[in-house]
């Protein structure tokens, strides 16, 4: 199932195991709503940059630092495209939107796709945001140069998000560990949660650029990782 943000919510016929799955979803996404401000994650603030200069084929000097001069791509080539999955009321769908990036964002709650593409237009952003459960409709293949995903885990996505990307296209992924059960916020369901070294061995095959696991101030795990 699959809607645009103009298009009415549709009704289907529900079974128990649609309703569990639908509870586990609120149970991760009401989880979060705590902890997840209206900015963008500082991990996507530090690493969007790098990721579009290395879009856009522009290098530093041999051995220095990545400095590009602005977070906004260079104008004259054709504008790189990005998914904010799971993207709430768009916060990094924004971001990627300032960046310079054809910018699209997927949520299973109509309300947040609507809230978020409202938001982008009131900054004077495009942002194309659909309604879809992609365990039933899954993502275009070889469509974006970047996926971004943050505070969401759905283990049966991974190999759409992998498809989706181009050819040296990059994910961001960032998202709790089993650690953050210690801290006592946020999901606690093992569905939500990654095993250690998890992330990584889910995008195996990429070329990692950066990977960390952190046990404060939240217990996530946060990976760049480029498709070869």
């Amino acid at each position: 199932m699959a809607a645009d943000v103009g298009a009415p919510e549709p009704e289907h016929g529900r079974t128990d195991e649609t309703d569990q799955a639908d509870a586990d979803r609120r149970e991760q996404r009401l989880s979060q709503d705590t902890i997840i401000s209206d900015s963008p994650s500082p991990f996507v603030v530090e690493w969007l940059p790098r990721v579009a200069a290395d879009i856009r084929a522009w290098r530093p000097p041999s051995g220095g630092p990545i400095q590009p001069p602005s977070l906004t791509l260079r104008p004259g080539k054709p504008d790189p495209t990005a998914l904010d999955l799971a993207m709430g009321r768009g916060r990094h769908a924004r971001f990627l939107a300032r960046a310079g990036f054809r910018t699209f964002g997927v949520d299973m709650r109509l309300d947040a796709v609507r809230d978020g593409v409202r938001r982008a237009r009131a900054d004077g952003l495009v942002v194309r945001g659909w309604c879809a459960d992609l365990t039933q409709t899954p993502l275009p293949r070889a469509a974006f140069d970047v996926v971004v995903v943050t505070r969401y885990l759905q283990r049966d996505l991974f190999p759409s998000i992998r498809d989706a990307l181009k050819t040296r296209g990059a994910v961001l992924y960032e998202t709790f560990t089993v650690n953050q059960r210690r801290l006592g916020f946020g999901p606690t369901s093992s569905d939500h949660l990654l095993q250690p070294g998890e992330l990584r061995q889910l995008f195996d095959g990429f070329d990692v650029v950066f990977y960390e696991e952190v046990l404060a101030p939240e217990a996530v795990a946060r990976i760049v990782a480029r498709k070869s």
